[in-house]
């Protein structure tokens, strides 16, 4: 069997998780082939939502104002009951100050591959379709990938790590023998791309509790564009071909709807699995190859999109030599933590919006619309509320790489956003993808020096009251990983902690010719 050329990292699967995950590396310096078994890519819409921590990531990739121009963005949420709008938040003032997005955006998922595809094509990666993944072997010190070509010749990859972005139904998570437990809702859903008239066409996201119906109405780019998600009318569930007639409607008749057109139907069951490791040897997992869950809050695409930048620096810096093999073992308990409580927390408000019966008929009808329209009132809710959706509230803590806390600023957390009078913001420094130290005030001169020495660069910012106010603590240290998140927070900015931590987790420059920073791989 042929070999091919060598090379670093081979990701399987060219959706958005993996597509991310290449970006990432080729960013970092890291050698990188993407294939996919499908001919071409898709060209159905699907995922839609990108919240502002993907925005974030984004951001650091160069992305972000490309995302957005190409973008519909959305901030308000609105809950419907027997015909009537019981709940209303406008996300948007509830997350300014706490990042740079405060909104949501719906960007196609066909649209958002192709603009991904054309980043990786202008770096000169092209993704390799149809191309099959059919068997692998983990040497220990490599891997041997074998796959199948279009012609049905195969060939056989050598590269340090494979990463599996292949879905649901992953090849690379069965050839690793990992399981995926979980289960399957009882009742068959629906999406659709319409055109609608009625009052939910006004491109803000709208959600019935009706009493056996469940619809969410997603605005789209184009006046009366919408995406829709329901039931389908459980008699209908057992025939082979179902359609739009087959959809339930009373829901969409008490919100007024009225469809003029179905551009796109599709039926789905939907699933709540985590695989029972993100991680076997040099083989590893990402995006719906690890986790799937119901659509409630869009999370989906957005969460896999987080692992790749999660896995991605971590990759790249043990193969360029700064980290020993064992920080590759902090990928899985941080994002599997993160996917766990995502599908917990999705399949328990999934199941109160489409559970029958009189009791869970009673509750959404008759008592969520009364408390929630007082609960959204109050902002901490709208915040709390927020910050969930967006996932910048999602934090590392538990793991072996987060130490100390500052402010209220812990180490794993997300760095907290913060801009200054003159329009800058402590987040531009992140475009680099490099570890960081931020000082919020005076750092000691002794901690510049540890810095210098270990060349791990320094960012310094003048104290204000809006950093007070976001968590921070004045002239303390904090360490930043690559993905925006904070390693190390030390109250007292010691030159000694830093150097300790660094030490403790094998964290070093490059001792190459042209030795590079701790990290700084974004330039090569």
């Amino acid at each position: 069997m042929p070999l091919a050329e060598k090379t670093d990292v081979l990701v399987v699967g060219a959706g958005p998780t993996g597509l991310v995950l290449a970006l990432c590396l080729e960013r970092l310096g890291v050698g990188v082939r993407i294939i996919d078994k499908a001919a071409t890519p898709g060209t159905t819409s699907r995922a839609l939502v990108l919240h502002a921590r993907t925005l974030e990531h984004y951001r650091q990739l160069g992305l972000a104002d490309e995302v957005i121009e190409r973008s519909l963005r959305f901030d308000t949420i609105n809950l419907w009951a027997r015909g009537q709008r019981v709940g209303h938040a406008e996300l948007g003032a509830i997350g300014k100050g706490l990042t740079p997005f405060p909104y949501l955006m719906i960007f196609p998922q066909d649209e958002h591959e192709v603009l991904l595809i054309e980043r990786l094509r202008a770096v000169g990666i092209e993704v390799e379709r149809p191309a099959e993944l059919v068997g692998c072997d983990d040497r220990g010190d490599h891997v041997l990938a074998r796959v199948r070509r279009a012609d049905g010749s195969e060939v056989e990859h050598q590269v340090s790590y494979l990463i599996g972005c292949d879905g649901a139904r992953s090849g690379v998570r069965e050839l690793a023998d990992i399981g995926f437990p979980g289960g399957t809702y009882e009742r068959l859903f629906y999406v659709a791309d319409v055109e609608l008239h009625g009052p939910v066409a006004n491109h803000q996201l709208h959600v019935a509790l009706d009493e056996a119906d469940f619809v969410g109405v997603f605005p789209m780019k184009g006046e009366h564009a919408a995406r829709l998600i329901g039931t389908v009318v459980q008699e209908a569930e057992g025939e082979r071909e179902l359609g739009w007639s087959d959809v339930s409607q009373r829901a969409m008749e008490h919100m007024q709807i009225t469809v003029d057109r179905v551009n796109w139907f599709s039926t789905y069951r939907v699933h709540h699995r985590v695989a029972r490791r993100f991680a076997r040897g040099r083989l590893f997992l990402a995006g719906d190859a690890a986790h799937i869950h119901s659509p409630v809050g869009g999370q989906g695409m957005n969460t896999g999109i987080g692992d790749a930048v999660n896995l991605s620096w971590k990759l790249a810096a043990v193969l360029h030599g700064c980290a020993g093999a064992e920080l590759l073992r902090s990928y899985d308990p941080e994002r599997r933590w993160f996917a766990e409580r995502l599908v917990a927390t999705t399949d328990r408000a999934f199941t109160f919006v489409t559970r029958d019966g009189p009791l869970a008929r009673r509750v959404r009808v008759s008592l969520v619309p009364a408390l929630l329209p007082r609960l959204l009132q109050r902002e901490a809710v709208r915040r709390f509320m927020f910050r969930t959706v967006s996932q910048t509230a999602v934090h590392y803590r538990k793991s072996e790489l987060s130490e100390g806390r500052a402010g209220s600023v812990r180490g794993g957390d997300r760095l907290p956003w913060v801009a200054a009078a003159d329009g800058t913001d402590n987040f531009a420094p992140l475009a680099s993808l490099d570890w960081q130290l931020h000082v919020y005030g005076r750092p000691s001169a002794e901690l510049s020096s540890a810095a210098e020495r270990r060349q791990v660069p320094m960012h310094t910012f003048a104290w204000h009251d809006d950093l007070r106010h976001a968590g921070l603590a004045r002239d303390a240290a904090y360490l930043i990983r690559p993905d925006g998140h904070v390693a190390l927070a030390d109250p007292d900015g010691r030159a000694e902690r830093l150097e300790r931590y660094l030490d403790a987790h094998g964290l070093r420059h490059r001792h190459a010719s042209g030795a590079a920073r701790l990290g700084d791989l974004a330039s090569r």
